[in-house]
């Protein structure tokens, strides 16, 4: 089953880019609109369950997601590629690696999950349990995650968003996808480039769990902390975003 995806860009660098719970293939805001298509070409993908996968059925893990990122390349000719990662697709494109280490040139992981999944108490996985169901709890979520500090337009229109692009199923199924995967034995110690982005007020994925995580997993990674961002930077910070992935991927060895 071939996936949606938009293509931005004709140039020689591949990347594809997988986006987060909440999101799909045409949901990355602003950011989209300040990459470099010249030296760069962009292939963002609808998981299962979102945009023009809608629909689709599962399964929705990241196994899947990562299995059809690799058949997406094929499609496009892309044998080698560079991988981006909102959120969810923080782990899943490190699934991408897990799965086929020497296609991939360097990852970058926005506000990412970790590959140890991510642990919650009870009151927490309630909470964001309930969101596949409740667009309230979608808001809240989306509230909480950047700092509460956002306009409650863009809070709806992002509810309006994920409840106009997403199935209920996969909601829910990739809540446990991403929280309960563990691939960290098979990516840990990977030599690859790779550029971790949390958001200065992002509660949850910022600062110190990326440090935590992320940069004690990859011997080669570093990490830039997004100012006035916290979990959607795509939103909150496009244009710095762009410029901060760009400049790290020009510097990727082909």
């Amino acid at each position: 089953m071939p996936n949606t995806h938009l293509v931005i860009g004709q140039g020689p660098h591949k990347v594809i880019a997988l986006h987060g719970w909440f999101g799909h293939a045409r949901g990355w805001g602003p950011f989209a609109q300040h990459l470099n298509g010249q030296d760069f070409s962009y292939a963002f993908m609808d998981q299962r369950g979102y945009g023009g996968m809608k629909g689709s059925g599962g399964p929705y893990t990241m196994a899947q997601i990562a299995q059809d990122a690799l058949a997406l390349a094929d499609s496009l000719g892309w044998n080698r590629f560079s991988l981006i990662g909102h959120s969810m697709g923080g782990m899943a494109i490190q699934q991408v690696l897990a799965d086929a280490p020497d296609r991939v040139r360097a990852l970058v992981g926005i506000t990412p999950v970790p590959a140890g999944g991510v642990p919650f108490d009870e009151q927490g996985w309630a909470f964001f349990s309930s969101a596949a169901k409740d667009p309230g709890a979608r808001r809240g979520i989306l509230d909480i995650t950047t700092g509460n500090r956002l306009s409650g337009t863009w809070l709806d229109a992002m509810v309006q968003s994920t409840l106009a692009h997403s199935d209920e199923a996969a909601v829910a199924d990739y809540l446990v996808a991403w929280a309960k995967t563990d691939i960290l034995s098979r990516v840990q110690g990977q030599p690859l480039p790779v550029l971790v982005l949390p958001g200065e007020h992002d509660p949850a994925l910022g600062e110190a769990t990326c440090r935590a995580t992320w940069m004690a997993h990859y011997p080669n990674a570093q990490l830039d902390v997004l100012r006035n961002a916290g979990h959607y930077p795509m939103d909150e910070t496009p244009i710095w975003l762009a410029t901060v992935i760009e400049k790290f991927l020009a510097g990727v060895p082909s």
